[in-house]
């Protein structure tokens, strides 16, 4: 095909497998059964809430029928991946799921099989058929089809990824990305766009210039678009299975705008009447598919109405017994709430405290961070690794951390991405779906600074172990170089990690040695689940950081370290700041006036309490020093712990010694006032030591 091919692919008169006249009686059958169960659900969901039995959020289909029957029909749970947003009942019922399992999603039992009773009702999934469970940020899961696509090209699999969504969520970002992404990288991945000519209450007109959602992307290379009636059945269905073909022979993606209409309301909690007038909403009732689909079984003489309605009594029976059984299903405990929160790391067996023997060459952090990546994927072939400006020949990042990673192991493994963060965090996820054999590694931007972008997939990340009850994490590390001290100013300088910790379900670890880096970042490669890997980016080839690396060290999660025992003040820190505060530290012993306990953190989630409290209780004394801003930093939720847990062993207030609630200026006597140093760490100690 030439370029100008992947532009617009019509149905034309070969393509049309699927009419009245050629679908065979058991077929649309099955059709007409799945339709007719659909809707009988579609229409028994508000009744669950007007009970106070569940489903508070049901935003139903009735309209989109036929291409929600299409997308179930062409997905094979063997070989595919389905991505089905809130609205997507009839499609994950024509994938094959039960009445029950729609209903125990509904009424949010323990036996949901989405996510057990976790995530809001209406969002339907069934992980162990690859029918994923997505989020209620509307349209995010297009990122996570593209990378699970982008593992189905890497590993030559069969199979395409289908998402699926409403045509206003095509006016997020990284909807934008996403599609830019597969284009350019030419990934199995089918994006249907449902539209029904409202986001809500909101108009298409009020979203995009173009009519047509699907027209905005037309000048997208390698893309092709496929247009169709969705209230169809025919037409849809020769829709989906056109894309499937054309995304499985040319290996390209293709987008399926597919025009439906809205019968009810956005969702129970939305009045339709109060922005669409009467005539509108006569009309959308009179283009109803169902009764059109129907009409055309008798029209065409393929049942008689008595067959017909012996369908729809079984597939009342149906139901009636589905809604005995989920009623009679457990709800979840209120005890479960701290399951599956983070998944459980790799367990060093040499080194379970962290602890280097002192063997093995002395290395700066940036050898230790580029050997040990290397390492790793010598020793996991599928290991993979992209960010900005990270992977061009012998160059490897701002900071050479990749550096030669390429030319060793290929494009495939070690590529460069888009200037886009959340296509870089979102597609990591998604590829981490296809097996949990994969490692990801990436930079998620090339500075910490520059890291706000993702934060919508960040979030994302953090809650899929826990939302989907088990049964997946993203196994992905995420690379940031962090802090300040190189004169960066904004942008360049901030450390982010006291917004970080916020969020349930993320590791988050700052190395300040060269030691600690390489076991630290083995261990999370190594790990289930999310990990954020902070690089104090000043230390990379400071001397003070050297440290020898023994062949194959793991620093284990939640394991601080003591750098400098002592009996007068415990000192909790990480990052660059460590260093500050053994130098003074050093300088306070000489002068006579006190020996001080260094705790150096390494791991903020999960942390090492157990270390920081016995040494508060043995020093009566606690200073917590870090880069971040002094207010709401980390530091803040340590002080609290030190004051909640050992307050009877205190014998001063807790000290704190962090940057000033400003940005951090560029000029360099600006970054001097703003971060703390070693006068200020000074004055901080003496202060609680003459306490």
């Amino acid at each position: 095909m030439t370029e100008s091919n992947f532009r617009q692919l019509s149905i034309k008169k070969e393509d049309k497998k699927f009419t009245i006249k050629n679908t065979g009686k058991e077929t649309l059958k099955t059709w007409f059964s799945l339709l007719s169960l659909g809707r009988k659900l579609d229409e028994k969901a508000p009744n669950y809430l007007k009970q106070a039995l569940g489903w508070s959020y049901h935003a139903p289909y009735a309209g989109h029928d036929g291409i929600q029957l299409a997308i179930g029909q062409i997905f094979d749970k063997e070989t595919d991946h389905l991505f089905p947003y809130y609205r997507d009942m009839l499609t994950v019922i024509s994938a094959g799921l039960s009445a029950e399992e729609i209903i125990l999603n509904g009424i949010s039992k323990a036996t949901d099989v989405a996510g057990g009773g976790r995530h809001m009702s209406n969002h339907f999934a069934k992980p162990e058929w690859n029918i994923h469970n997505v989020s209620s940020a509307t349209g995010n899961h297009t990122l996570h089809a593209v990378g699970v696509a982008r593992a189905i090209k890497y590993y030559q699999a069969k199979g395409v990824a289908i998402s699926s969504q409403g045509e206003s969520s095509v006016s997020e970002g990284y909807v934008y990305e996403a599609i830019n992404g597969a284009s350019k990288e030419e990934l199995p991945v089918i994006f249907v766009f449902q539209d029904n000519g409202y986001g809500i209450s909101v108009p298409k007109s009020d979203q995009t210039a173009n009519p047509r959602a699907a027209d905005n992307f037309l000048a997208f290379k390698n893309l092709g678009v496929i247009y169709c009636n969705g209230k169809d059945v025919f037409n849809s269905m020769n829709a989906m299975t056109k894309a499937k073909e054309f995304v499985l022979r040319e290996g390209k993606p293709v987008i399926v705008h597919a025009n439906c209409i809205r019968i009810g309301s956005h969702s129970n909690s939305d009045r339709q009447e109060l922005y669409r007038g009467q005539e509108e909403l006569f009309e959308a009732r009179m283009l109803d598919p169902l009764d059109k689909f129907r009409k055309i079984l008798l029209y065409a003489q393929k049942f008689t109405e008595d067959e017909l309605g012996e369908i729809e009594a079984h597939i009342k029976q149906i139901i009636s017994d589905a809604h005995k059984k989920a009623l009679a299903a457990p709800d979840p405990s209120a005890d479960s709430i701290y399951q599956f929160v983070m998944p459980e790391s790799s367990i060093s067996i040499k080194y379970p405290e962290g602890i280097s023997d002192g063997s093995g060459p002395k290395k700066r952090i940036i050898d230790a961070l580029n050997e040990t990546l290397k390492a790793e994927f010598r020793l996991n072939p599928d290991t993979f690794i992209w960010g900005q400006d990270m992977a061009s020949g012998e160059k490897g990042g701002v900071f050479n951390i990749t550096k030669g990673m390429q030319n060793e192991f290929g494009t495939k493994r070690v590529f460069n991405a888009p200037i886009a963060e959340d296509y870089i965090v979102g597609t990591a996820n998604g590829m981490s779906r296809f097996s949990d054999k994969i490692r990801i590694v990436i930079e998620g931007a090339e500075f910490a600074d520059y890291f706000w972008p993702a934060m919508e997939q960040l979030v994302e990340m953090s809650h899929e172990y826990w939302r989907t009850n088990g049964k997946f994490a993203p196994n992905v590390t995420i690379r940031l170089a962090s802090g300040g001290y190189i004169g960066g100013g904004l942008y360049h300088s901030q450390t982010i990690e006291g917004a970080l910790t916020t969020f349930p379900g993320l590791r988050i670890v700052y190395p300040s040695f060269a030691d600690d880096a390489a076991g630290l970042l083995r261990t999370s490669i190594r790990s289930k689940g999310p990990t954020i890997f902070l690089e104090p980016k000043a230390l990379y080839n400071d001397p003070c950081a050297e440290a020898n690396i023994p062949d194959d060290f793991e620093v284990p999660f939640g394991k601080a370290r003591i750098r400098l025992p002592g009996d007068d003040l415990s000192i909790i820190t990480y990052g660059n700041t460590t260093h500050m505060c053994i130098r003074v530290a050093e300088k306070i012993a000489r002068e006579g006036l006190g020996k001080i306990e260094i705790i150096d953190l390494r791991s903020l989630i999960p942390l090492d309490k157990t270390t920081i409290l016995t040494s508060v209780k043995k020093t009566g004394k606690a200073l917590v020093v870090h880069e971040d801003k002094v207010f709401s930093g980390f530091g803040a939720e340590l002080t609290a712990i030190i004051q909640q847990e050992a307050f009877t062993s205190l014998d001063a207030p807790v000290g704190r010694v962090g940057s000033t609630f400003t940005p951090v200026g560029f000029n360099r006597i600006l970054e001097k006032a703003i971060l703390p140093n070693d006068e200020k760490i000074y004055h901080a100690i003496r202060e609680i030591l003459t306490y």
